[in-house]
């Protein structure tokens, strides 16, 4: 991008809305845009402004959960450029990303070259346990998902997964734990639309963990092949991969600085590579072995490929 364009989106003021998959968020995006005066909305993958679908692709479209992982997250540079353009053009200067976590609504207002959240609103804090739980039992059992957006828009552009159209009233204002109530002067009408994705009805595409042993190993060994790793637990939940590696490493070396260095960069080059999310990598170093040993380890490593 130019410099133009980069001082152009320092002006626009960043809202993020997140939860876990399946809590609701798209359902009450609009409410919340409405509520503080945000015209545009980012959702997995779609630039929508006043209703309308303005740039980039639905990840609900796509056949495969890391597919839509990979939409989401603006992986592909067609559509990060095509939303970052639409954005100049249409001199937006309020947008709400949503997310399942902080650091993904992050990430996508840095790959879309906007300021980071300067708002970050959860859906915990919008929405009952009950809500939250009929949203995710729509999600879990049915498949169901929420474009935030009329129907006729998903119809022209994505019928295959169109399912149907809501029409609800937004009132002005909102407390958790309450009911919304409509007076005509306070409220408007919304439009919302269900889609049944195809990654939802055939289920959750993970990758496996061999595969992703392998990978955090060959992460270690690239960038830093003293440290040598001893056990890898991987836990998953709706906000991603949670990585939980104990590792051995040299006594000199400069734990802080090397400790934060590994894990960005197994963070960044498994994402990169497969389009999954890292939630977490958590190092747990079980010795400090001597310098020695550790070449002589690397060495027999070098000798066994």
């Amino acid at each position: 991008m130019s410099i133009f364009t980069r001082i152009f989106h320092r002006g626009i003021t960043v809202y993020a809305l997140v939860g876990a998959s399946g809590t609701g968020k798209s359902f009450r995006a609009k409410l919340i845009a409405r509520q503080n005066g945000i015209p545009a909305i980012i959702d997995d993958g779609l630039l929508i402004q006043n209703d309308k679908i303005i740039a980039g692709r639905t990840a609900k479209h796509e056949k495969t959960y890391m597919g839509a992982v990979r939409i989401a997250l603006f992986d592909d540079k067609e559509y990060r450029d095509e939303v970052a353009k639409a954005l100049k053009v249409n001199k937006i200067k309020k947008i709400l990303i949503i997310g399942t976590s902080e650091k993904m609504v992050k990430k996508i207002a840095d790959r879309l070259q906007l300021p980071p959240p300067g708002k970050i609103i959860k859906i915990t804090d919008i929405a009952t346990e009950e809500e939250i739980k009929a949203a995710n039992q729509s999600r879990m059992i049915e498949g169901k998902h929420v474009i935030p957006v009329p129907a006729i828009e998903v119809k022209r552009s994505y019928p295959q997964i169109f399912a149907q159209g809501i029409r609800e009233i937004l009132s002005k204002r909102r407390r958790k734990g309450k009911s919304e109530r409509a007076d005509g002067k306070s409220s408007v009408f919304s439009e919302k639309s269900v889609v049944e994705p195809e990654f939802s009805k055939k289920g959750r595409l993970e990758i496996s963990e061999a595969a992703l042993t392998q990978m955090v190993l060959h992460c270690v060994d690239e960038h830093m092949p003293q440290v040598r790793v001893k056990k890898l637990t991987i836990k998953t939940n709706s906000r991603g991969y949670r990585l939980i590696i104990t590792v051995d490493v040299p006594f000199n070396t400069q734990l802080t600085g090397t400790i934060h260095r590994l894990q960005d960069d197994i963070t960044n080059d498994i994402e990169r590579e497969t389009g999954i999310l890292i939630n977490e990598v958590s190092i747990i170093i079980d010795q400090m072995i001597g310098v020695d040993k550790a070449v002589e380890e690397q060495g027999g490593k070098k000798r066994g490929k």
